[in-house]
């Protein structure tokens, strides 16, 4: 009887062994043939909070279907804000870690002003606040090329050796008709002046403007910060431009995804 108990102890665990290979087998088959698990999706928002720094990231639901696109912003931009964050540690450190010093604050805001059939156009706008009586808003902006999954350079856009004195005097004046309709007493600007001046328009951020024209733009929107065009105070500025200001201007490649006209011109600042 014992000899028999000894046979059969090797016997069951060798029976163990083929059974959980058998299991592992099956699960790889499993995991091999099985529905492969969804692609991650690049979130469209981020935020951190540090004793240091509020951070925040957000982009638009427009831009989902645009993987690389949005891979792209969300990527430079949390180490935009990572970078910031550091610099609001180290700014904390050299004032001994005092309590008093508020934390630094950078929020990231990407908008969609307007889609053609060939071109994405985003606005950004950065709040940052690093002390002192208020923050500090900046805007930029970025042409995204649908098919070529890149964005679009100022001296694509615009054919090479354009002259933009015209786009820069029509930029100047409804600068100009902006200012007098916020404050009539507003002093005028102009190219090279010394206390405020007229930007240059290849110079200044701009953005695609929606056009009657489905498909299309129908003018740029000039994105213009506070103390770009006066003391800060008098706030920010988006001014519409239509087609006809520029049109001339335009290289061969991108041409052909302007027509009609803007559905709103002049100054459309937001308000409120």
């Amino acid at each position: 009887m014992r000899r028999s108990a000894r046979l059969l102890v090797p016997a069951l665990a060798a029976l163990i062994a083929v059974s959980a290979c058998q299991r592992r087998e099956a699960e790889t088959d499993t995991q091999q043939t099985g529905a492969p698990a969804p692609a991650t999706e690049t979130p469209l928002t981020y935020q951190s909070e540090t004793p240091y720094a509020a951070v925040e990231l957000t982009l638009p639901e427009t831009i989902k279907d645009q993987p690389q696109l949005v891979s792209r912003l969300y990527r430079e931009g949390v180490d935009e804000l990572a970078t910031f964050n550091e610099g609001a540690q180290a700014d904390r450190t050299e004032f001994g870690g005092a309590e008093d010093l508020p934390p630094y604050a950078k929020e990231i805001t990407w908008t969609e002003t307007a889609e053609t059939d060939g071109l994405i156009s985003l606005a950004r706008t950065d709040y940052d606040f690093t002390g002192g009586a208020h923050g500090n808003t900046l805007y930029s902006a970025m042409l995204w090329d649908k098919a070529l999954d890149r964005p679009v350079r100022a001296d694509t856009l615009f054919a090479p050796g354009a002259d933009m004195a015209r786009l820069d005097q029509a930029l100047c004046t409804a600068i100009n008709a902006a200012k007098k309709a916020r404050d009539p007493s507003a002093p005028t600007i102009r190219p090279g002046g010394t206390d405020w001046a007229c930007p240059k328009a290849a110079s200044t951020p701009y953005a695609l403007a929606a056009s009657t024209t489905p498909g299309k733009a129908g003018g740029l929107t000039f994105l213009i910060g506070p103390y770009m065009v006066g003391p800060y105070a008098e706030g920010s500025y988006e001014i519409v431009l239509p087609l006809s200001t520029f049109q001339n201007l335009l290289g061969p490649e991108y041409a052909d995804q302007f027509a009609g006209q803007p559905t709103r011109v002049g100054d459309v600042t937001p308000r409120g």
